[in-house]
């Protein structure tokens, strides 16, 4: 289980359960080169914005993250900042293996997402602890 992390005056932790889906739902990550890129970018730019990936898996069509991110970043900036990277440099890499399943654009995920919060107690244990405040 994962500690809080204190910054200043700040104790927190805001974990979370991110998927992106690659657009038209193509089968790209059954091209392991494609798929150890994106984990390499991905590790790349949340490493830079102090996010951290705890876990992360590909599936034929889709990435699921695990992300510890901080109270100064937004989920939906974590979201741009993870897809924009990715795709930029993954069509920089592969631009020929791309061009082929994308014809004239250069995407490579859903415009969609989707995202989870996890929590460390349950919705039951928190209910009865604000209950019994004062």
């Amino acid at each position: 289980m994962s500690k809080y992390k204190s910054v200043n005056r700040r104790k927190f932790l805001l974990q979370y359960h991110l998927i992106f889906v690659c657009k038209y739902r193509k089968n790209l990550f059954y091209n392991e080169a494609i798929s150890d890129d994106i984990k390499l970018l991905s590790r790349e730019i949340c490493d830079k914005y102090d996010i951290a990936i705890k876990h992360m898996e590909t599936d034929k069509n889709h990435i699921h993250y695990m992300l510890e991110i901080p109270p100064n970043i937004s989920i939906s900036k974590t979201v741009k900042l993870i897809k924009s990277y990715t795709t930029y440099y993954i069509w920089k890499n592969n631009s020929k293996l791309l061009s082929k399943e994308f014809w004239k654009e250069k995407t490579f995920w859903t415009d969609g997402y989707f995202i989870s919060s996890i929590g460390n107690v349950s919705e039951k244990t928190l209910k009865e602890y604000i209950e019994n405040q004062g």
